[in-house]
């Protein structure tokens, strides 16, 4: 398990976070592992949530926890000065936490997780992305120079996509949506099915890239799948191997 190959706090990758046992709860994301709870209501899903918050370590290592009317969803990550990942923590936390959501009744939905990132197409990086940390009022992410997050947690990160040379009547602000491994190709048919169109399926399993009627681009991604095909997923946000 990726635990026992990497140490508690070692970093794991996508598809050891997905093969260790006990977390088929949970899928990861561009930005670490990610569920959903199925409440039915606010009261069942603040139950959880205190549940939650009574586990022990969460002042050292914590979860990112979203409560709605209908459900909960809960997000794990590992953040420092190096690192922007998922760590052995975070396979024993989410552990912990499905087993609690179990005790009171619940059942995790990781289908319905998903993370969005906004890529700028930029020639020189380092001049843009200054404008877009103020504007936004977002942080660099731990070990690169051309990512942006919000520090709260909460809004979309931002790639600063290198350019070589300007790519005119083409756009140069694209999304991508980050979902779970096993519902990729399903999103990608039902964008299709809506009029969208195919660009390149040359990165799948990692990512797809689709236009819209007009042009506009937009990318399907996955990360740490299991099956045999799933070799190339185990990547970082922006499809690159991870260690």
């Amino acid at each position: 398990m990726a635990e026992a190959a990497t140490g508690v706090t070692g970093r794991v990758t996508a598809r050891q976070f997905h093969e260790s046992a006990g977390v088929r709860d949970w899928r990861v994301l561009g930005d670490g592992a990610s569920t959903y709870f199925r409440t039915g209501s606010f009261a069942a899903g603040a139950r959880l949530v205190q549940a939650i918050g009574e586990l022990t370590g969460l002042d050292e290592h914590h979860p990112d926890v979203d409560v709605r009317h209908d459900g909960v969803t809960v997000r794990l990550v590992t953040i420092t000065d190096e690192h922007f990942g998922l760590t052995g923590r975070d396979v024993e936390l989410a552990r912990r936490i499905s087993a609690v959501a179990r005790d009171l009744g619940l059942t995790a939905d990781p289908s319905a997780v998903q993370h969005v990132q906004v890529t700028v197409d930029a020639l020189v990086g380092p001049e843009v992305t200054p404008f877009w940390r103020a504007l936004l009022g977002y942080v660099d992410r731990a070990g690169s120079p051309e990512d942006l997050i919000d520090p709260g947690g909460r809004g979309p990160s931002f790639w600063f996509q290198r350019m070589d040379a300007p790519r005119p009547q083409r756009n140069r602000l694209h999304v991508d949506v980050w979902v779970p491994y096993d519902r990729a190709e399903a999103r990608v048919s039902a964008a299709l099915a809506a009029g969208g169109r195919l660009v390149t399926d040359a990165y799948a399993p990692s990512y797809w890239v689709l236009a819209d009627p007009e042009g506009n681009e937009a990318c399907v991604g996955a990360a740490g799948g299991t099956g045999p095909d799933s070799a190339a997923v185990d990547g970082d946000a922006h499809g690159q191997p991870v260690a």
